[in-house]
């Protein structure tokens, strides 16, 4: 039955290509992997943990012996991004960890790609060297500054090969902009501008220039009483480089474009979902909080990620979700527990494949759910060392609410909260995904026959 469900939903086939454990097994803080992403032609993979260190994968070409085996990422660059800092005029630290990496677009031999922590973005260059000049006239070969008297004749330099060094060289320090933590940035379509996001705030920079941002979105108010809501994360329109959305803890979406004043204040479209009151309570405001938005790769629709649901917009329709999807619905009972041990503050993000037919988003027991959004099929899949060897398959899993349980099962009451997905990337072009599981990185591709 399996195999059937296999071949007539070939996508939900995956998988282990690779599996990338941190030296260190246990989990140490500093390890946790905190963000995931592919640049744009998914060669490359990065992510970014709580030591503020980023490392890079690169997937290996397609092996001539084996054409039709796909090529697996191994590790191509680590390196520290961000140390810990102390603000002494606010008596704060700043934690070193990596909220999040955007990658720009490749525009030759090297690579670029944005990093933050809570306050300060930066700019890397990653790049390969293999060759190296020798034959300097002023220095010897180690460095040392050579006496002039002994300089007789005239050296012309010449590159030798050298084994093969990558780089990763800083370019660009964007800071002193943020009051709050920033939770979000995102590289414009005219890979010119970038913005940054925090609670209150969202500013707009300038690749080239670090010394001056200009802020598109203040909702702080005039009296920090009066506070009702904070922004939680924001994206830039894929295609159009005026428009921008930010989403807001109060469940609310907001489209603004940049044409129509500086300070965006004021929003062009604002999508909300009115709440059941028949379905109100304590835990409403909480788990109605958006943790993720994401533009589709066409750009005609929005993907929102709260604690219970993904919810699909019509950048087009205002009034109401297109589609909404029940990531773990049998939670609902478990909120208070939830509550007590922190876990319903959870920011799980979600995203689209390569043709936006299908959503990824994460759970806990380290499970992760995807939902076909023109067969309406889902599948529950885990990602775990105990079924993540090479090639093997990842079955279904599902779980039951009620007292009655089947072999293949878990029950509700079983769930380990403390494992958890919360970060994952679908490559850009084929069906292949990174699942982030505490300190531990899953690449899993589709069954090839």
């Amino acid at each position: 039955v399996l195999d059937e469900y296999n071949q007539s939903q070939h996508l939900w086939c995956f998988v282990a290509s690779l599996v990338y454990i941190k030296a260190l097994l246990c989990s140490v803080a500093a390890d946790i992997i905190s963000t995931v992403e592919f640049n744009s032609t998914g060669e490359l993979l990065a992510t970014g943990d709580k030591g503020g260190r980023v490392v890079v994968f690169q997937r290996e070409q397609e092996s001539k012996n084996q054409p039709h085996r796909r090529g697996e990422y191994n590790v191509y660059s680590t390196f520290q991004s961000h140390e810990p800092e102390f603000d002494y005029l606010k008596s704060l630290e700043i934690e070193e960890k990596i909220n999040k990496i955007r990658w720009l677009p490749q525009q030759n031999a090297a690579y670029f790609l944005l990093s933050t922590n809570d306050k300060t973005v930066k700019l890397w260059k990653i790049s390969e060297r293999d060759k190296r000049p020798e034959g300097y006239n002023l220095k010897d070969e180690d460095g040392r500054i050579r006496d002039p008297a002994t300089i007789t004749t005239l050296r012309v330099p010449v590159l030798q090969p050298m084994d093969l060094m990558v780089e990763a060289t800083p370019r660009r320090v964007f800071s002193n902009a943020h009051t709050y933590h920033i939770n979000s940035i995102s590289v414009n379509s005219d890979y010119e501008t970038f913005m940054s996001t925090d609670d209150l705030r969202i500013n707009l920079w300038n690749l080239e220039i670090t010394n001056r941002s200009f802020n598109i979105v203040d909702i702080k108010p005039a009296n920090m009483e009066e506070l009702t809501e904070v922004i939680t994360a924001a994206e830039f329109h894929p295609h159009q480089c005026n428009t921008f959305v930010y989403s807001s803890s109060k469940g609310s979406i907001r489209l603004c474009d940049m044409r129509a004043s500086a300070l965006c204040d004021n929003h062009s479209k604002f999508f909300e979902e009115p709440e059941d009151p028949s379905n109100r309570s304590f835990f409403s405001e909480i788990i109605s909080s958006i943790s993720d938005v994401k533009f589709s790769h066409s750009g005609r629709y929005l993907m929102t990620r709260d604690y219970l649901t993904v919810k699909i917009w019509d950048l087009n329709m205002e009034s109401k979700p297109l589609e909404t999807y029940q990531v773990h619905d049998y939670l609902r009972s478990k909120l208070c527990s939830l509550y007590e041990n922190d876990c319903i503050f959870d920011k799980f993000e979600c995203v689209w494949n390569g043709s936006d037919s299908v959503i990824m988003t994460g759970s806990y027991n380290n499970f992760f759910r995807m939902f076909d959004r023109n067969t309406k099929r889902d599948v529950t899949l885990e990602a775990s060392r105990e079924n993540s060897k090479p090639r093997a398959i990842l079955k279904p899993r599902k779980v039951c609410v009620g007292g009655k349980r089947r072999k293949d099962e878990i029950s509700v009451d079983s769930l380990d909260f403390s494992k958890k997905i919360i970060h994952t990337a679908w490559h850009p072009s084929e069906n292949i995904i990174a699942v982030a599981a505490t300190n531990n990185l899953y690449i899993f591709q589709d069954k090839v026959n």
